[in-house]
Order: C-alpha cells, then sequence, then structure tokens
C-alpha cells in the first residue's frame, strides 16, 4: 500500500540536496562530492521510513516476507525492500446485521450487531488473506445467521449475554488463522414482525391479568379464613366480642363532627346478655362431632 513520506522522512534527504547544491553554486560545475551527496540524499529517501506507534510496516525482500517493522523509524534496502501492508495494531469495529433469518422455531426477525476486533500477527493479516477487514465482516454475518437458527425467539429476547459469548467463539475461531483477535460481540437489537409483537404483547397482558386474579384470589382465601378463625373465637369468649364490638364504635366516633345512628337491635348485642345469646346460638349452630 503506497504511503506518501513524512516530513522527518524528507529532512535528510533535503539537507544533503541542499549541500549538493550549495556545493555547486561555489564551483560553478558538479563535483564528486555534489554528486555523492545527491546520491546519498536520494537513497536516504527512499530508504528511511516511519511508522506511527500504532502501526506496523509488512516489509517484503525481493517478494519474500522479510520483517515486520514499527514503530518508529526504520530503513529499506532500496529496490530490494517493499513496504506491502501497513496494519493498523488498534481495536477495530465492524457493524453488522442479518435480515429476516429464521430463528429455530422459523421465526422472521431482524439482528443489529458489532464486533470490536484487534489484529494480534500483522504478517499472517497481510499473508494469509487479501482483505482481512472485509473477511470479519462477511464471517460475523454468517456466524450471526448461524447461531440464529440454532436459537429459538424466546433464547435471542432473554438472554442475549449467552448469544452474545456464542458468537465471539464462532467468530473468533475461523479468524485466528488471519492473525485477527475478536474481544468482544455485542448485539445492539432484535426486531420482529408487527403482528407478532402484538400477539406477545398480548399474551403477556393476558399472563399478568392471570397472575394478579390468582393473588387476589389468594389474599380472599386467606382473608375469609382469618374471620372463621375470629368467629370462632369470638364464639367461646363472649366478652371479647363485646369488647370488640365497642371498639369498633370508638373507632367510628373519634373523628370529631361525626354523628353515628344505630339501630338498637346492635345496641342491644353489645350488652353481656346479648353477646351471650350470639354465643349460644353459635353453639347450637356448630355441629356435633
Amino acid at each position: 500500500m503506497a504511503r506518501s513520506p513524512s516530513l522527518i522522512t524528507r529532512l535528510p534527504a533535503v539537507l544533503l540536496i541542499g549541500a549538493a547544491a550549495y556545493i555547486i553554486a561555489e564551483e560553478r560545475y558538479l563535483t564528486p562530492v555534489s554528486i555523492a551527496l545527491i546520491v546519498l540524499g536520494i537513497l536516504i529517501s527512499w530508504s528511511l521510513t516511519l511508522a506511527n506507534q500504532w502501526e506496523r510496516a509488512v516489509i517484503l525482500r525481493l517478494g519474500r516476507l522479510h520483517a515486520i517493522r514499527g514503530p518508529g523509524l526504520f530503513l529499506l534496502i532500496p529496490l530490494v525492500d517493499r513496504v506491502n501492508d501497513w496494519i493498523d495494531m488498534r481495536i477495530q469495529t465492524t457493524d453488522f446485521n442479518a435480515e429476516r433469518a429464521l430463528t429455530k422455531d422459523t421465526v422472521p426477525v431482524g439482528v443489529d450487531a458489532i464486533v470490536f476486533w484487534q489484529v494480534h500477527d500483522a504478517g499472517r493479516a497481510a499473508m494469509e488473506i487479501t482483505d482481512y477487514r472485509s473477511a470479519v465482516a462477511r464471517v460475523s454475518q454468517t456466524s450471526l445467521r448461524e447461531m440464529i437458527g440454532d436459537s429459538e425467539l424466546s433464547q435471542l429476547l432473554s438472554n442475549r449475554h449467552a448469544a452474545d459469548e456464542k458468537l465471539k467463539t464462532d467468530i473468533a475461531a475461523k479468524t485466528a488463522e488471519w492473525g485477527v483477535s475478536v474481544i468482544s460481540v455485542e448485539i445492539r437489537d432484535v426486531s420482529i414482525p408487527t403482528a407478532l409483537e402484538d400477539a406477545m404483547s398480548r399474551q403477556a397482558q393476558a399472563e399478568r391479568e392471570k397472575q394478579a386474579r390468582i393473588v387476589l384470589a389468594s389474599a380472599e382465601e386467606e382473608v375469609a379464613l382469618r374471620f372463621v378463625a375470629a368467629a370462632e373465637h369470638f364464639a367461646g369468649h363472649p366478652a371479647a366480642l363485646q369488647l370488640r364490638s365497642m371498639n369498633l364504635i370508638y373507632e367510628m366516633t373519634n373523628e370529631r363532627g361525626t354523628t353515628i345512628l344505630l339501630p338498637s337491635t346492635m345496641v342491644d348485642s353489645m350488652s353481656a346478655a346479648g353477646a351471650l345469646n350470639i354465643a349460644a346460638l353459635g353453639a347450637k349452630a356448630a355441629p356435633k362431632s
């Protein structure tokens, strides 16, 4: 991959050629020293190369892989060495998706995901495959479709972490031979048909209503059992029933400005004789063992 030289790599050649030009201007003709300076400047401009901190240069010598250079300055042998590729060693991101892919339970879904990867072997990335960036995208998309086909819709929606780990393992196994490491894979969105989404929403609502009714029925059953237990207790303790009746009246008249009208029969029941009559009626109504 061609790349323009930087100012640092040009500077020595510029200085040498400038010195040769000065000598020629002073002597009025080409001297051996000026010719040597010009040739040396041209050779240095061809051989001196600079790689940034995140770059690695894949060098071929006479068509064969010779070395990986960088970061910093390094020299090439003119006409013998050639930088075939500049490899970026930073973490890269690639978006990929699968549209209308069928799950294991034959539901068409669309899935968007992103893969974080990094080149760990610059030589293999340059020599083993033509375009490793494009290959990572294609392999990721293929692995995503395979994962969707092996999973049910409920698994994709409820357990994305497991799907991310499976995708990471599958993609890493395919890209390891190219000198590429997969750091992580994240599923960003899972889209399903609108009709299916409405059906799932209605099903979830029905499940919530069912659960609410079950809880309400359980509460009513528990309250009924408590009432039965309280009735049995009051039947054996008429004084307790009278005290409870008086307490209810107190709670009703606790607020100021409240007027309560009580039937005469209710007032009579609050007396001790009334409580005993109620207890006797309860004893008669109780089934004999």
